[in-house]
């Protein structure tokens, strides 16, 4: 009997092997290097499906982010309104009610109904503008660099943009149409230093402790968003006094938090420019979340899976996660009933919606060109993209084993035109800076090798056109679990630190713990090169004034003739 389930067993496999096989010897397996990256072509297929699934919460992430700029919206888009809130305003004629027109104010809270329908088609447009401008990146990445790598507008840069450079509904410095201009002209100068060569030698002078541990400071950073709330299973909450702390309560108690200030009067307002934080502060019931324990199922199936190396683990806990989560009427329904839920599950069920770009197409405007804010909206852009995309980029390709020797690895020059290309297109399309998705690290994990990876995230990106309602649905509690794992298997490059030696440990371990803790992986690299610097100039200058003794010595022998072998040997 069991020789003859082994038997069927090759059966069914010997058609994905005859495909295999095929695709190896043809044109696309030779362009792509499949035999030679000992990859297959289903294997390839099943990378791509981890990292797209992993990652296809920035197509709603993203948008719901960026569009809490205001997008183009603006004070022109409020509707008149009744005195009386309740009273519709084609009846607001009586003697106690008058019409009120539109000021500043109607973009904030109680947004006026006319500014929250414009913000809401700005979403739309958004999501399709991340689809557009991530498929366009994962195909040059994927075709040109030929690397497992996927590509979306990078999380950090867009809470930079939304709510720092432009603000909450526009109350910061920048308008939108300018930040996007900042984006555009901050994509060019990123492509021209990539173009010729120079981001890779940026990229090298980063210190070898800094290069090692920033792929496992990535792995927890991973590890802590897939942690949280909002994309996550929600083990950690907010703490007034310890800033963090454990979490996994139900969102009835949860409760936002905002920044504010104490008066002179001893009266409390919020901070001017403070934005107010999701639901992160658990006020009871901890650990008593449905959702995070259906988290913990898909961690514990993802687990099981990969300690048995059964393939397609990541995979397997996401669709499980998913498909529970989207009946309604249970505890861990990503519908709920009520206002927001509905709206969701009536977006969902449309299963496929084609949404064009209406507002933020081309909306960048040069206007603001002459201002200081934009210069440093433009500068800081471009430092955060060097190293952060070029520091992700180099984590993820030490991560998949192409990093040599010295620091190079096959496909890095259209793999540095690929983020820069599509910042360029992200911003005509009106979205915040494209970097390399640290997520691409699951497909690595799942044993893609290749750009068709690559190609394989771009056609799911493609399909997203048409079917973002269901996409947009995949809950955090089922993308948190595969994060925190990749975290796990990103961990073992702090093996190769020497650790005897604290001048190379103390820089990488500054490297891999600020990069959570500041949410932010260019902070971190910031941190580790800067300690790096200061634990090795003493070195530095004992080597200098050491060459130069020996330089001045060599000089002295050559007039009096006198220098001995001891002499150069003491210096």
């Amino acid at each position: 009997m069991e020789a003859n389930s082994v038997v069927e067993v090759r059966e069914r496999r010997r058609p994905l092997s005859r495909l295999n096989s095929f695709m190896a010897r043809s044109r696309v397996g030779k362009w792509f290097k499949l035999t030679e990256r000992n990859s297959t072509f289903t294997t390839e297929l099943r990378a791509g499906t981890a990292t797209f699934l992993t990652m296809a919460y920035i197509l709603a992430v993203n948008a719901s982010i960026l569009a809490d700029s205001g997008g183009t919206c603006s004070v022109s888009d409020c509707l008149p309104l009744c005195s009386d809130p309740a009273v519709p305003i084609s009846a607001c004629n009586g003697s106690n009610l008058r019409i009120i027109q539109p000021d500043e104010s109607c973009k904030f809270d109680p947004v006026n109904p006319g500014y929250a329908a414009c913000v809401e088609s700005i979403r739309k447009d958004l999501i399709v503008a991340t689809v557009a401008s991530s498929l366009i990146g994962c195909v040059i990445m994927g075709a040109f660099a030929n690397l497992p790598l996927a590509l979306a507008p990078g999380m950090g840069t867009n809470a930079y943009f939304a709510y720092t450079v432009v603000g909450f509904h526009g109350s910061g410095n920048v308008s939108y149409q300018s930040a996007l201009a900042a984006v555009f002209i901050e994509g060019w100068i990123f492509l021209f230093i990539s173009a010729i060569g120079f981001r890779a030698k940026l990229a090298k002078l980063v210190p070898k402790p800094v290069r090692i541990s920033s792929s496992a400071g990535i792995g927890l950073f991973l590890a802590f968003i897939g942690l949280q709330n909002n994309q996550g299973i929600g083990l950690i909450g907010f703490s007034p006094s310890t800033l963090v702390t454990l979490g996994a309560c139900p969102i009835s108690s949860r409760a936002s938090v905002a920044p504010v200030v104490t008066g002179v009067n001893g009266t409390v307002s919020l901070m001017p420019g403070g934005s107010i934080s999701g639901d992160i502060l658990c006020v009871g019931n901890r650990m008593e979340s449905p959702t995070f324990w259906m988290g913990v199922v898909g961690f514990v199936i993802i687990s099981y899976c990969l300690a048995k190396n059964i393939k397609g683990a990541m995979i397997y806990g996401i669709i499980f996660v998913t498909a529970v989560s989207w009946f309604r009427d249970t505890k861990v329904t990503t519908f709920p009933r009520t206002i927001a839920g509905n709206a969701s599950h009536e977006y969902f069920k449309k299963v496929a919606d084609v949404h064009a770009i209406k507002n933020t197409a081309g909306a960048l405007s040069f206007k603001g060109i002459n201002k200081g804010h934009f210069w440093e909206a433009l500068i800081t852009f471009l430092y955060v993209d060097i190293l952060d995309t070029t520091g992700t980029l180099y984590s993820m390709a030490r991560f998949a084993g192409f990093v040599d020797e010295t620091g190079n690895f096959e496909g890095q020059y259209f793999a540095f035109i690929s983020d820069a290309t599509s910042i360029i297109i992200g911003s005509l399309l009106g979205t915040s800076p494209v970097t390399t998705f640290i997520e691409s690290s699951t497909g690595i994990r799942e044993g893609g090798r290749t750009g068709l990876t690559a190609l394989t995230v771009a056609g799911y990106f493609f399909l997203a056109f048409f079917f973002t309602p269901l996409l947009s649905s995949i809950p955090s509690w089922a993308v948190g679990p595969p994060l925190i794992l990749v975290g796990v298997l990103m961990m073992r490059s702090m093996a190769e630190i020497e650790w005897e030696d604290m001048r190379e440990a103390i820089p990488g371990f500054v490297t891999m713990i600020l990069m959570p803790l500041t949410y932010s992986i260019a902070y971190g690299l910031i941190g580790g090169i800067g300690t790096y610097v200061v634990l090795h100039i003493w070195d530095w200058g004992e080597e200098v004034a050491g060459r130069f003794c020996v330089v001045k010595r060599k000089g002295d022998g050559a007039v009096n003739g006198d220098v001995k072998a001891t002499d150069q040997l003491d210096v």
